[in-house]
Formats: C-alpha cells, sequence, structure tokens
C-alpha cells in the first residue's frame, strides 16, 4: 500500500456488499504542486470535492468500507482513465482521438481547475506525468479493484457508491424552467454502470431524507462507473453528486452554519444505502 495515495477505513465487522468512495475529496496538496501552481490557494482548491469524506465518515460504523484519495484532483484525477492524457499540457503526447474531458483540460492530470483555469504556466514532462500515476493513481486502483473482489467473494455482488459533489451554479442552469433546482444527481451511465433495482433503492435513499434526486443529468459517470459497473455481474456502480451549497460556502471553501445538520441527514442516507447491499436475514422456522 502507499500509504500517502488513499486512506481506507474498514468497518469491524463487515456485513453489506455496499463500498463508498470519495476520489475527489483528498486536500494533501504536494510541494510540487503548490510552488509550482500559478494560482491561489483557494482558486487551486476550487475542483476538490471539500468535505465529502466526511460526509461520508458513518459508513465504516455501518458495516461499509470507506475509500478516500489523499491527494487532490488537481494533481491527479482517480476518475480519470490512466491514458487520458492532456497534450495541451504533457510534453510527448500525441493527439489522441477526441476526448472531450481531456479536450477541456481535465484529464488524468489536470491542465485546468474550474471554470477553465490553468494550474501550471507551460508543459510537464511525461515523466512527470507517469510518476504521479505510478505513485497514486495505480494504488488507489488497486484498492478499488480489491474491494470490489472483495464484495464478490463474500457476497455475490459489489455496489460502488461513489460520491462527489458539484457546484451549485453547475446544476442551477440544467434546471428546467419553473422547476426546483435538483440537490442530488444520480449517475449510472443509463443503467450501462448499475441495475434499476440498485439505483431505485438508492434513489429513495436521498428522496426518504427530503432532497431532489435526477438521474444522469447533468453527470451521468466518469470513468470510474464506466470502467467498473458491470450489472450482468452483479457488480454495480452509481456515481453521486450532491450540490455543494447544502453544506458549505463554495466562495472560500469553508463549512457552513448548515454542516452539522446535513451531515446528520447524509448519516441517515449512508445507512440506508448500505442496507442495499445487507444480505436478507433468512427467515425463522415456524
Amino acid at each position: 500500500m502507499t500509504p500517502d495515495a488513499y486512506t481506507l477505513i474498514r468497518p469491524e465487522r463487515r456485513d453489506t456488499s455496499v463500498i463508498f468512495s470519495s476520489p475527489h475529496s483528498g486536500r494533501d496538496y504536494p510541494a510540487a504542486l503548490v510552488g509550482r501552481t500559478i494560482l491561489d490557494e483557494r482558486t487551486l482548491r476550487s475542483s476538490e470535492d471539500a468535505f465529502v469524506d466526511e460526509l461520508l465518515a458513518p459508513a465504516p460504523l455501518l458495516g461499509a468500507p470507506l475509500l478516500l484519495a489523499r491527494i487532490p484532483r488537481a494533481y491527479v484525477d482517480m476518475n480519470r482513465a490512466a491514458d487520458e492524457m492532456d497534450p495541451a499540457l504533457i510534453e510527448g503526447i500525441s493527439r489522441a482521438p477526441h476526448n472531450p474531458r481531456v479536450s477541456s483540460g481535465l484529464g488524468v492530470i489536470p491542465r485546468v481547475v474550474a471554470n477553465g483555469r490553468s494550474i501550471y504556466r507551460g508543459k510537464m514532462p511525461l515523466s512527470e506525468a507517469e510518476a504521479r500515476i505510478a505513485r497514486y493513481w495505480t494504488p488507489y486502483h488497486r484498492a478499488l479493484r480489491d474491494l470490489i473482489d472483495e464484495s464478490r467473494t463474500l457476497f455475490d455482488e459489489a455496489v460502488l457508491v461513489d460520491c462527489h459533489s458539484m457546484p451549485h451554479e453547475a446544476i442551477e442552469t440544467h434546471a428546467r424552467p419553473g422547476q426546483p433546482t435538483p440537490e442530488v444527481v444520480l449517475g449510472d451511465r443509463f443503467g450501462a454502470a448499475a441495475s434499476r433495482e440498485v439505483v431505485d433503492r438508492i434513489e429513495e435513499a436521498f428522496v426518504s431524507a427530503g432532497l431532489r434526486v435526477v438521474r444522469n443529468a447533468p453527470f451521468a459517470g466518469a470513468y470510474i462507473a464506466q470502467a467498473y459497473g458491470r450489472p450482468s455481474r452483479n457488480q454495480h456502480v452509481v456515481q453521486v453528486e450532491v450540490d455543494r451549497s447544502l453544506y458549505m460556502d463554495e466562495m472560500r471553501i469553508e463549512r457552513s452554519a448548515r454542516f452539522p445538520a446535513f451531515a446528520e441527514l447524509m448519516a441517515s442516507v449512508v445507512s440506508e444505502i448500505a442496507g442495499v447491499g445487507r444480505p436478507a436475514m433468512p427467515l425463522a422456522a415456524e
């Protein structure tokens, strides 16, 4: 294990096939990034899923493992393929077929943060990009695969709940005229990453907590959902995006006064979702 790549918190007793993960809440900013970026600290953190790890903290107490990336998305993006490299940032990369994520500067080694603001001045050598992937991306995904394999061995299924946050303005611009703004977006790649039954039950957990939920628009799921979601093998991935304005001050990247109440609400949601992967108890004999 590479200790600085991720934190894995295991339950004392695992009794559910559900795994919770947060690949973008890492906030261990390496000196190699802080000393080289042209951005100030707050701007550099603008693409971070701040505090999502704290909202998921009850998971291990509820029988589910919790996998957290420690390194920030601005340094290495765990929700991208290792080969999604940006030729506009990395020297020696030939232009590949069009990839919207890479073209927008959001490859595995991001070129920009939120709102397209450049992280660096100039390019970096391919060797540096490969070293980052080897040190951080590869161990994180090895741990994720091991957890999924463990779930399938123990429970004959795996349910990965891959948790993110979204800027309020991102969802506000996609709201239908006259309709309330969604607060949670569930992405299952339009059924390719998870079964309808699994997504229905996860949606019900949020709806029961009083949150407005939509599916697949504007976020249908990125690399992790695409790579690991195999519902035909009882291997399900649901990407969860939660509106940041529900619990934080987005401009200051600080917990808002609403954070404690929302964290309590999320604890109930996490509990309900953990139950999705808990085997039904056998009926007692008459």
